[in-house]
């Protein structure tokens, strides 16, 4: 009888990293394959494109400008004019800043999972993206959004 650290796996003997038989969990596709980015990174990465191209034309206006993305709305049971809906689940919200002593810059707040659901798949979720962006950024601005686009 051989001892334990003696036996090597051989051609008919499979090895056991864990109780169940499965080895070590991890990831499936190495960090730099696409394929390991999360869904959450993929959306934040196309509102910082839209946000990009959006501050490249227009920097002074939109200089102390936040942007936030949220996976799910706040639970309210009524939203004010600064929410972007469809039919009644909120997209984005505009929260305007408040200027003086506690002074808090404007913020533009994406909710991810509702632009998600909406789209068919990444192109439209990134058009879907740009377009509320614009819509947030043109309620911001007081102009219409065709100018931005």
């Amino acid at each position: 009888m051989t001892s334990p650290e003696h036996r090597r796996p051989g051609p008919g003997r499979r090895t056991h990293r864990d109780r169940h038989g499965r080895g070590l969990r991890g990831r499936l596709v190495p960090a730099t394959v696409p394929l390991a980015r999360t869904k959450a990174e993929v959306f934040d990465d196309l509102v910082l494109d839209t946000v990009e191209t959006l501050e490249r034309r227009f920097a002074k206006e939109l200089a102390g400008v936040e942007f936030a993305v949220e996976d799910v709305p706040p639970d309210l049971n009524v939203y004010d004019s600064d929410v972007l809906e469809d039919g009644e689940v909120p997209l984005a919200r505009l929260l305007p800043g408040r200027p003086g002593r506690q002074e808090v810059p404007p913020r533009i707040v994406l909710y991810r999972r509702p632009l998600e659901f909406r789209a068919m798949d990444r192109e439209d979720l990134a058009d879907l993206v740009h377009d509320v962006i614009i819509e947030q950024v043109a309620n911001l601005l007081g102009v219409d959004p065709d100018e931005l686009a």
